[in-house]
């Protein structure tokens, strides 16, 4: 059942199977697409989905970590609860996930017309790594990326 708690500042924690629907009822587009359901269901099953809570324990948004872009991290993800953006809930996903990242880089992507996911990453230390057309018509996908471990100079 979705909440709404004027303090988002709870927990992240890997997400569990009993989560699912919490996640799905949080996802705007996921209510409305199987295919989305069945992303999240399969990313919580492999261990690959962190989820954030408010202090009374409710899921706030969710994050999908994998490490197959090219054998880097890769945040393919990150969902707020409409009740939760703009308070941080992002961010400290995308910090969970750089923590939980087993190499030195770590990617993530979003649409040239999505300017407030461009702005979060710019905000969680991400830089442009370079785009892909084709995927989306007129619509090109941003590469960003995060040095966790730069090399030493």
């Amino acid at each position: 059942m979705p909440h709404d708690s004027s303090n988002a500042t709870g927990p992240i924690r890997q997400a569990t199977p009993e989560d699912v629907r919490a996640l799905i009822e949080l996802d705007i587009y996921a209510t409305a697409h199987t295919h989305r359901r069945v992303f999240i269901h399969d990313a919580v099953i492999r261990q690959q989905c962190l989820v954030a809570l408010d202090t009374a324990g409710y899921c706030t948004g969710y994050l999908v970590l994998t490490h197959d872009f090219f054998d880097h991290g890769f945040v393919a993800l990150v969902v707020v609860s409409p009740t939760h953006q703009r308070q941080g809930v992002a961010l400290r996903l995308l910090a969970a996930a750089e923590a939980a990242c087993k190499t030195p880089k770590l990617f993530t992507s979003t649409n040239a017309s999505n300017t407030a996911s461009q702005a979060l990453f710019a905000k969680a230390g991400f830089v442009p790594s370079g785009q892909i057309e084709n995927l989306d018509d007129h619509d090109p996908e941003r590469i960003y990326v995060k040095f966790i471990n730069p090399p030493a100079r």
